[in-house]
């Protein structure tokens, strides 16, 4: 079996066991070949022969994990998420484990779930050209923009910490004006922050949707309608009963579901696509890939699965 590892070498905290990992896989007879992403790399250099692997493994956090799926996006390479980032939302979502000899086995002889893609437009501004990418958990803009810029600075010392810090530091976020253009219809409406959610349970394992799913060819589009971080606490608690008993009553969000959506800001906020951050501001598009990414998941992934196979 061959097995391509492209390894981003500024995410997260970094991952002293990938040795072991890599080990486990050599033990079951796989030859590894390991690329290195930095941010002069040109990914689709590194992942040029993805197609001839029997398998993909991306190494870093939810935004190399992304990337490489859009890269990868109906090619059918069965892709594993090795979690080296600092909320690692992707792994929690497909139920992977962290321990790196059972990420192995699992990337031999595990399963797969065929999981619908984001697709996220920026426009051009100024002298940076129009941009596509993908996002396999959530894009988003306003107040978890405005986190994910104050965490970017603490996560590499005190890791998904610096998510809660960073909600500290923005206890009263910008309220703007929405306008939601959607194929059928357009929405107006304000709140603190826009999200596109593919998937659903965010930090510390908690679900913003309940429900969804990301094999159903939809986005979920959240308006939070808070004022103000204290006012996002119902939420959080509601979030948290669910994870007891059933709960999807969330207050303080309003939910549309959506094959695509245009977001419109007044005033103009910054953007974020799975923990990226970008310079430029609203406006931005989003679309729906349907089953455009294979993921290797856990054993307890509630997903629809299929085998792998060499």
């Amino acid at each position: 079996m061959n097995i391509l590892m492209v390894n981003n070498l500024s995410a997260g905290i970094g991952e002293p066991s990938l040795y072991d990992y890599v080990a486990e896989l050599g033990a079951h007879g796989a030859e590894v070949t390991m690329r290195f992403l930095d941010s002069t790399s040109n990914l689709d250099h590194l992942l040029r022969d993805a197609r001839g692997y029997d398998r993909v493994v991306a190494v870093g956090g939810d935004g190399t994990v992304s990337s490489i799926a859009y890269a990868l996006r109906d090619t059918r390479v069965p892709l594993l998420t090795y979690p080296a980032g600092t909320a690692n939302l992707l792994v929690r979502n497909l139920r992977l484990p962290v321990d790196p000899v059972a990420l192995a086995r699992l990337t031999i002889a595990g399963r797969t779930a065929s999981i619908d893609l984001g697709e996220l437009f920026l426009p051009s501004a100024g002298q940076e050209p129009a941009q596509r990418l993908g996002f396999a958990v959530a894009a988003g803009a306003g107040f978890d923009a405005s986190i994910m810029n104050s965490a970017a600075s603490m996560k590499g010392a005190i890791g998904e910490t610096a998510y809660i810090v960073a909600a500290l530091q923005n206890l009263a976020p910008r309220v703007a004006e929405f306008m939601l253009e959607f194929e059928d219809r357009t929405v107006l409406t304000d709140g603190i922050a826009v999200l596109i959610v593919n998937l659903g349970h965010i930090q510390f394992d908690l679900a913003l949707t309940h429900g969804s799913s990301p094999q159903d060819g939809l986005l979920e589009v959240i308006v939070v309608r808070a004022r103000s971080a204290a006012g996002l606490l119902p939420t959080v608690l509601a979030a948290m009963r669910d994870k007891v008993v059933p709960f999807p009553h969330r207050p303080g969000l309003e939910t549309y579901s959506a094959t695509r959506v245009r977001v419109v800001a007044r005033p103009d906020l910054p953007i974020e696509s799975d923990g990226e951050t970008y310079t430029r501001m609203t406006p931005i598009e989003a679309r729906v890939l349907p089953g455009a990414a294979r993921l290797i998941v856990g054993e307890e992934c509630p997903f629809e699965t299929e085998l792998l196979t060499e």
